[in-house]
């Protein structure tokens, strides 16, 4: 873990106050995946925010260097690591990659998009870490490419149990500016959130399956409660 805790909590609380991160457990969103969660994440918000852009992008080129040094390459994950990868090997002074979720259907049918020129190693850039699972696809793509990948910094994490497996599985390092539970406790101690409130988001992550289930089960099809 790169970053200290003050500076997880600091990059929290921004998220948060800027509703990059916004938190609703009686009225959960509902995911792609068609789970409902009391957590909606998007860290494009903080594209808007200079002063918010300027600290996340800061904290993830220390990230990459502290964690793995300085790599021939950044590489970002489409679309939300877009944006940030480029940040990152601007900053640093490296060529830029980014891997689309599928090989472009028509031209040169690419799925990583930029100059590899004789670069080795690469650090993956993602915006949020949810399974793992497209953001590793992405890790393999740039394997196909021949490059090692020395590992990855996301902005954010959920921290479930499977995406540990899986990144280990991979034998992709991966380090995060925030995560979870420091997020939760941030969100209590500022008053965001209710004890009560903090209790139901605790138990979300635990079996996040599990949980959408009672909420659906608890909610009529038209969306009345029972």
């Amino acid at each position: 873990m790169s970053l200290s805790l003050d500076e997880r909590r600091k990059v929290a609380e921004s998220l948060l106050r800027i509703k990059a991160i916004q938190l609703a457990p009686e009225e959960p969103f509902t995911w792609a995946s068609g789970l409902r969660s009391p957590i909606y994440c998007d860290n494009r918000m903080a594209l808007s925010h200079p002063s918010v852009r300027t600290h996340i992008r800061q904290q993830l080129c220390s990230a990459v260097e502290d964690a793995f040094g300085k790599p021939d390459m950044i590489a970002g994950v489409a679309t939300g690591g877009i944006a940030w990868g480029a940040y990152v090997a601007h900053e640093l002074g490296l060529p830029f990659c980014y891997v689309r979720g599928e090989v472009k259907g028509h031209g040169k049918g690419n799925r990583v998009e930029g100059d590899l020129g004789k670069a080795r190693n690469v650090v993956v850039i993602e915006d949020l870490i949810s399974t793992g699972k497209s953001s590793l696809s992405a890790v393999e793509a740039l394997r196909a490419e021949g490059l090692e990948v020395k590992g990855m910094v996301a902005i954010f994490t959920y921290g479930f149990d499977l995406a540990a497996k899986n990144f280990a599985a991979s034998g992709c390092p991966l380090e995060t500016l925030s995560d979870y539970p420091t997020l939760i406790t941030e969100a209590a101690q500022r008053e965001y959130l209710t004890e009560e409130q903090a209790g139901a988001l605790i138990k979300w992550r635990e079996d996040a399956a599990a949980w959408s289930q009672k909420f659906t089960a608890a909610v009529a099809p038209d969306g009345v409660e029972e």
